[in-house]
């Protein structure tokens, strides 16, 4: 048992007992969660399997263009990829946009300011043979770490936490 998986054990322990907290306010049980699968075509045009990163933690995080609590996460999660890559680390970005064209347009602006070797994966989720098991995105931005043998770790809303990071790098081993 690791140290996550402990320290839910011993909260949900601890507060089970106590009938005035409702079960909706803890995360779910990884266990009830089902593999998590996105099927794809990056901004390249290659093709794109959450399985293709087994054996890597990936860190999904869906964004729009517009976003700026988005792009302030981005620049963060491109920094720890760039330095954690070789960690087994992936940084996998699913564009929310609603029209291809803003997708396009944020691809290309990518392209032209980032160095290629601080480039990671991006698809579009509303492209027609995009295929996804991660739900409907509420907010922006919306992260989600899966661990290198495909299992849910956990899931933020928003902007990323101090503990998140602490989690992420937790989750590298």
């Amino acid at each position: 048992m690791d140290r996550r998986q402990w320290m839910q054990f011993a909260l949900t322990s601890a507060l089970s007992s106590s009938a005035a907290m409702s079960p909706t306010l803890f995360a779910q049980d990884t266990k009830d969660i089902p593999k998590l699968t996105l099927s794809g075509v990056d901004a390249n045009g290659k093709k794109i399997e959450l399985t293709d990163f087994l054996g890597k933690t990936v860190l999904v995080s869906f964004f729009t263009a517009g976003c700026n609590l988005c792009s302030r996460d981005l620049k963060l999660m491109r920094e720890f990829y760039v330095s954690n890559a070789k960690r087994n680390f992936v940084l996998l970005a699913v564009n929310i946009d609603p029209t291809k064209a803003d997708f396009d347009q944020y691809s290309q602006l990518i392209s032209l300011s980032i160095p290629k070797e601080q480039r990671f994966p991006m698809v579009w989720r509303n492209a027609p043979n995009h295929k996804d098991s991660f739900g409907i995105i509420t907010r922006q931005p919306t992260h989600f770490v899966v661990s290198a043998k495909n299992e849910f770790i956990f899931k933020r809303e928003g902007s990323f936490e101090p503990e998140d990071w602490d989690n992420l790098w937790t989750s590298l081993g």
